[in-house]
């Protein structure tokens, strides 16, 4: 049996795909700090395990903390306009504000989910319910490695590190075709 996989799309001057084996997750966020301070630890782990991390946000800062946690970093709005890539991806994250506020992420991350193959983690601080209803936090453990990590990509963000960074909470969600209408 075929798995239909369509997804995220890439700039046309960047060869987004690497090997098909490799376990793949996105996170999407406005900014790199947030990527930082809500995942950091979590695509910290996840890269050490082996997965491929990409970060797709809106800002152009610099790139130092994403390579320090061992993620790929994309122009958000570059990805939303290329058209799909034809990626199966199996973890996405995304800021909870900009899933609610941009069609275009809502879309992409419909389309990115590959026969529902993919969890889907809300991130951010500002999400009591998901698209289908309450959510339930998850709460990821970091490892050693990721606490020291997560702590020095804060640093080159100069975001002050939290006295609870041993643990980041996400809120796993499930999407609909309802999401996709456009937000007033």
């Amino acid at each position: 049996m075929a798995v239909r996989c369509s997804g995220l799309s890439r700039p046309a001057d960047d060869l987004f795909m690497t090997s098909p084996l490799r376990k793949r997750l996105a996170v999407i966020a406005p900014s790199l700090g947030e990527v930082v301070r809500y995942a950091g630890g979590w695509l910290f782990d996840l890269v050490t395990a082996g997965w491929e991390g990409t970060v797709l946000t809106a800002d152009r800062a610099d790139p130092r903390p994403l390579e320090i946690l061992g993620g790929r970093g994309y122009d958000l709005e570059s990805v939303l306009e290329a058209p799909p890539a034809g990626r199966c991806l199996h973890a996405i994250a995304v800021e909870a504000n900009l899933y609610r506020s941009d069609a275009r992420v809502r879309r992409m991350v419909y389309r990115s989910r590959g026969e529902d193959l993919t969890e889907l983690m809300v991130l951010g601080d500002d999400w009591l319910d998901g698209p289908d209803g309450p959510v339930g936090p998850v709460r990821h453990r970091l490892s050693l490695a990721a606490r020291a990590f997560k702590a020095e990509a804060l640093a080159a963000a100069d975001i002050p590190a939290g006295a609870g960074d041993d643990v980041e909470v996400f809120r796993r969600a499930a999407i609909s075709r309802a999401d996709l209408a456009p937000v007033p």
